[in-house]
């Protein structure tokens, strides 16, 4: 595969104005919780969800995410990921070793685990042994029956997981997603982690929080805070489309969410965690996690992605 060419994000926009900005954000949650003081963005780790750099093998897409300046990846490792889980063994090491020879950290992996199984204590295992710290559990989804009893069958699969976990010394997390999957509301991400080992948390997403919470995303935030791992950022609006109202992702700041404010409420809250950044919005076929993106859209694609992650970093310096 033809090397990848180092792009300088110096050449790409620093600083993007807000659009469609009308969901307020609340300055904190309650008086309870004073402001915490950060000095500057020298801690902020940001890591890319290699998911959108599936078109590249591990070397270059390492390479490609350090010539774009983030600190890490997120790596897939699940069916269909940069990493199939029945060759765990053998090909983890192989991308967790590109990573780092780029100078990037690996501490950051997104599974398909949902329950303790022969596949994912080998999955889990490997990435330990590896020093990978985090990983994001597949999703639960509801079968026909009792949502309270679904509910309680999966919090007992997150119990064995947070204990395998422990052991292991690594990190999990349930992210919340928007749609009918289990987890589209914090209640229920709350309600898998009630009880468990604090070896198992949460990786909140705030553009799904928004989708599902409209103007209450802040209560969901306020009740699963203190169980917060890791953070996924990405921006979405809704857009009337053909008559129907739906959800339009889009690139950072072109979208509802209010990133600095939202950071303000991160900072007060002392919410300091890794970082990863997805891109849902049109990306040639990357943001699907495609495994051909044509070359001559290639440039365009590491061009947004720069551009993102430059207007993260500078969005948390004015928090």
């Amino acid at each position: 595969m033809e090397k990848i060419k180092k792009y300088s994000r110096r050449k790409f926009i620093k600083q993007s104005a807000l659009a469609g900005l009308f969901l307020p954000i609340a300055s904190h949650f309650t008086n309870a919780h004073p402001m915490k003081s950060f000095q500057g963005d020298d801690q902020l780790q940001i890591s890319i969800f290699s998911k959108h750099l599936q078109f590249l093998n591990y070397k270059d897409m390492a390479a490609a995410a350090a010539d774009m300046g983030f600190n890490g990846v997120e790596l897939t490792v699940r069916n269909g990921g940069h990493v199939e889980p029945q060759n765990v063994k053998e090909d983890l090491p192989k991308a967790v070793a590109a990573i780092k020879e780029s100078g990037l950290q690996s501490n950051m992996m997104v599974s398909g685990i949902t329950e303790l199984n022969i596949e994912s204590r080998s999955v889990l295992e490997t990435a330990a042994n590896l020093g990978i710290q985090y990983y994001r559990l597949g999703y639960f989804r509801y079968p026909e029956g009792s949502i309270p009893d679904a509910l309680r069958k999966f919090n007992r699969q997150m119990q064995e997981l947070a204990v395998l976990s422990k052991d292991l010394g690594i990190q999990g997390c349930y992210q919340n997603h928007a749609g009918s999957l289990v987890g589209a509301s914090m209640w229920e991400v709350w309600q898998l982690l009630e009880g468990t080992l604090e070896s198992m948390g949460s990786q909140y997403d705030i553009r799904h929080a928004m989708v599902e919470g409209g103007y209450s995303w802040r209560n969901g935030l306020r009740l699963i805070k203190d169980r917060i791992k890791t953070l996924a950022i990405k921006d979405f609006r809704w857009e009337k489309i053909d008559g129907k109202w739906k959800v339009l992702n889009t690139p950072l700041g072109e979208g509802m969410v209010d990133f600095v404010s939202y950071f303000k409420i991160l900072k007060e809250n002392d919410i300091k965690v890794p970082i990863a950044i997805h891109f849902e919005y049109d990306l040639f076929g990357a943001d699907h996690g495609s495994r051909e993106v044509d070359k001559a859209n290639q440039k365009k694609v590491y061009a947004a992605m720069s551009k993102d992650l430059n207007i993260v970093r500078q969005w948390w310096k004015e928090a």
